[in-house]
Order: C-alpha cells, then sequence, then structure tokens
C-alpha cells in the first residue's frame, strides 16, 4: 500500500516493510504506443541510414536469417525489462511470432496490445499474409478474454501491404471490434514514391480504402 508518511502511520502496527521514498513520483505506468520489442536485440544495427537501405540491405536480411521463436521470447522479455525500468507498463508491439510476445507479456504481468503482422511475402512465422492472419485470428479468439492482453491487426505498411489485403483487413477488424496498426508517412520519401507510383498520398489511400 501507499500513504503518507505522518506520525499516524508511523504509529501503526505494519507488519510489512516501511520505506520512505521522499525524491520519487507515484504516477500510473508510462504507455509506449509503438515498438518492436523483440528487435532490442539488434539494436545499434546499421543506424543513421534512409529507411529503404536499413529495411531492405540490413534488417529485413538480418531478421531473414536470424528470427525466429526463441529470438522473439529473448528479445521481448528484454524490452519488457527495458521497459518495466523507465517505468512503462503498457506498450504496443508490432513483432513476428505474435503470440510468443503474447506469452511473455502474460508472465510479466504487464498489458499490452499484440499485433498481427501482415506483409505482401513472407515472413518468420507466416509463408505469406493469408497465413499469417489465419494464425493472427485463432490468436485473437485464443485471448480476446485476457484481462491485460489485446490482439490487433499490424499491417506493416502501405508499401509492402496490397489493397486487397488493406481491405481484409478493415473488414476483419470492423467484425472483431479489433485495432489497426501500422506505419504510415515515415519519411518524404514514401510520400513521395507512392505519389509517383499510386498518384495518392498513403493517407490518402487508406481513407480510400475505409481505413
Amino acid at each position: 500500500s501507499v500513504s503518507r508518511f505522518d506520525k499516524e502511520v508511523a504509529s501503526h502496527p505494519w507488519q510489512a516493510e516501511v520505506r520512505e521514498l521522499p525524491d520519487c513520483l507515484l504516477a500510473p505506468g508510462l504507455v509506449n504506443a509503438h515498438g518492436h520489442a523483440a528487435m532490442s536485440l539488434l539494436r545499434g544495427i546499421a543506424d543513421d541510414l534512409p529507411l529503404m537501405t536499413w529495411l531492405h540491405e540490413h534488417i529485413w536480411p538480418a531478421e531473414a536469417k536470424w528470427v525466429d521463436e526463441a529470438f522473439v521470447r529473448d528479445g521481448t522479455d528484454l524490452a519488457i525489462a527495458e521497459q518495466l525500468k523507465g517505468g512503462i507498463s503498457c506498450f504496443s508491439d508490432m513483432y513476428f511470432y505474435p503470440q510468443v510476445a503474447a506469452e511473455r507479456v502474460h508472465n510479466a504481468g504487464m498489458r499490452a496490445q499484440i499485433t498481427i503482422p501482415v506483409l505482401d511475402f513472407a515472413i518468420p512465422g507466416a509463408r505469406d499474409a493469408a497465413e499469417a492472419l489465419r494464425k493472427g485470428l485463432q490468436l485473437f479468439d485464443d485471448l480476446k478474454q485476457h484481462p491485460r492482453i489485446r490482439i490487433a491487426f499490424g499491417p506493416h505498411a502501405p508499401y509492402t501491404v496490397s489493397d486487397d489485403k488493406l481491405e481484409q483487413i478493415r473488414v476483419l477488424a470492423d467484425e472483431l471490434d479489433a485495432g489497426i496498426h501500422m506505419h504510415v508517412h515515415e519519411t518524404a520519401q514514401e510520400v513521395t514514391e507512392a505519389l509517383a507510383q499510386r498518384g495518392e498520398r498513403p493517407l490518402a489511400r487508406l481513407a480510400r480504402l475505409g481505413l
């Protein structure tokens, strides 16, 4: 329990240890609204590069080589420990093997939104978007009554997910009353390339698709 330390408290026959913390702040837990918990194990890889160079030449090759369930387990555990130490008690996670991340969150007693990873190509844990959605929907059903974990849809970005998959996700999210979490307008290059290739900005495209 927490109480102001005064004469009344001092005279109470406490059974537990009493600690004074005069220079500390008691506040609700902080919320990390976007993250890739298991990528804590990739921290420092190829910093300070343009986003697409970073993804295509460094991060995606590293993930293809190293990421499996054990990687996600250990990386998520590290991220959870670092977040708790920093006062974060709830976070949104967007990564592969979401069932593993959900298990680690459950064991740690944290709160989290865990997203179903969807891309137009194979990812660790799923051969294609259809398999990722199938596994994700099963996870949604398994955890829909969980008091601390919510499952949402996590299409990676407009440049990695096709219109038909985005529309499918919109329909599923509406049916399940689930959230959608994705990267949008991360860089000027993303917007410029979208205008050149599609004639519309990513946000305008999402609006057209009902997202």
